[in-house]
């Protein structure tokens, strides 16, 4: 079983990747006290993400600033890979807080011993978050315009045409 942790003030929180577009690997990285966490997370995550935060950012006061999210914190060492987020607020304390839990391999599927991680972080946070993930979404490859599946530099086979043709971007 693998570490839960819960960072009660966030003082750092970012997305980013590594690798070349086509090969890169998302991360979720968040840090209190001196303390970094990185998790492994999807593309279509921090999509998600991004939009569900923006979405309840939108019924919230504005935030006052937003900074920047920043880059990834070296070494990128993620603790484990995220398999499902929930996303709340806390109005009480005016914070969001992001729960995320381990993604298990199927032969430990038993949810009881997936690792989970507790976030808590300001609106400004989030608005930074929100637009850094959007960008990161944003700059990946552009999808084909037939079927949707993303284009790679070095050639696309297209299921839309059966092979016969390259499709043209």
């Amino acid at each position: 079983m693998s570490e839960s942790f819960e960072l009660a003030d966030a003082d750092r929180l970012t997305v980013g990747t590594v690798g070349p577009p086509g090969h890169r690997v998302f991360y979720l990285q968040a840090g209190e006290a001196g303390r970094t966490i990185t998790l492994k997370v999807e593309k279509q995550q921090v999509a998600v993400l991004s939009q569900a935060i923006a979405e309840l950012l939108a019924d919230l006061r504005a935030p006052e600033a937003i900074a920047a999210a920043g880059e990834l914190l070296e070494p990128v060492d993620p603790l484990w890979a995220v398999g499902g987020m929930q996303i709340a607020y806390d109005q009480d304390d005016d914070r969001l807080i992001l729960v995320a839990q381990e993604l298990l391999a199927e032969e430990d599927a038993d949810e009881d011993d997936a690792a989970v991680g507790r976030l808590r972080f300001t609106r400004e946070q989030a608005a930074a978050l929100v637009a850094r993930g959007e960008e990161l979404v944003e700059a990946g490859r552009p999808p084909c315009p037939w079927c949707g599946y993303p284009l790679d530099p070095a050639g696309h086979s297209c299921p839309r045409t059966n092979g016969h043709r390259p499709p043209t971007p």
